[in-house]
């Protein structure tokens, strides 16, 4: 298993965030992670990137602690986060070299960046600055980022925000051809997306999962039937 989580709770105060998640998701799987605001979905996601500990409970990557072994675990980790941070003031193409030379790839991280480039389709907006981006490109950048070292675990959250719908479908055919050497973790607030590009949907609902189900599952209810069933009362 590429991401194996036990047990893991999360509390900001007295509030809990998550409470004693448990799931396994395997090499070349695209699960879909939804839930209501507030539910949980980027806490959760943050405890697996290494950006939060969790209050307790435990959390494999790749084999690696998240915990006792966050270094390691992240180096398997290629990260988007909902609100994408970004360095406005440099280059498409001087940022993505940065951030390979970071992620240690040294003299080939610049071969590296203009394959993520042409992977992610931003080239004709190489040689702009960050900030003169729009929303949707800014995006591609951040996607950019999580994949120039290879890894094995994408952790996508919102990964189609502020795309226009030809760069949405450029995007989910992406992660789609990713998914097939990759274990891919996206949280959505769009049914149509995780129909699109998951083999499996997980829905969490007040820091609890509240179902665990491949697609095949929704053949006859709709997948947006099921998360209001599950998520309105």
């Amino acid at each position: 298993m590429s991401i194996i989580v036990e047990n893991i709770s999360h509390l900001y105060g007295r509030q809990k965030a998550l409470s004693q998640v448990t799931l396994h998701i395997a090499e070349g799987q695209v699960t879909g992670l939804l839930g209501p605001n507030g539910a949980g979905k980027s806490t959760l996601m943050k405890i697996l990137t290494g950006y939060l500990q969790p209050t307790s409970g435990t959390a494999l990557v790749n084999g690696y602690s998240i915990t006792t072994q966050s270094l390691e675990a992240r180096r398997h980790i290629g990260y988007l986060a909902e609100h994408n941070p970004l360095y406005l003031d440099l280059y498409v193409r001087e940022y993505l070299e940065l951030m390979g030379r970071l992620q240690g790839l040294g003299s080939k991280a610049l071969k590296r960046a203009e394959e993520v480039i042409e992977l992610t389709e931003i080239t004709p907006e190489r040689h702009k600055l960050i900030g003169q981006l729009s929303k949707g490109y800014r995006q591609r950048v951040g996607l950019a980022q999580a994949l120039l070292h290879e890894p094995k675990v994408l952790i996508l959250d919102e990964p189609t925000s502020g795309l226009d719908p030809n760069q949405i479908v450029g995007i989910r055919n992406l992660i789609t051809s990713l998914g097939r050497e990759r274990t891919v973790l996206l949280s959505t607030h769009i049914m149509q997306e995780v129909e699109a590009v998951c083999n499996r949907v997980i829905i969490i609902n007040k820091g609890n999962i509240v179902l665990d189900e491949g697609m095949s599952r929704f053949s006859g209810q709709s997948l947006e039937e099921k998360f209001r069933e599950l998520t309105m009362s």
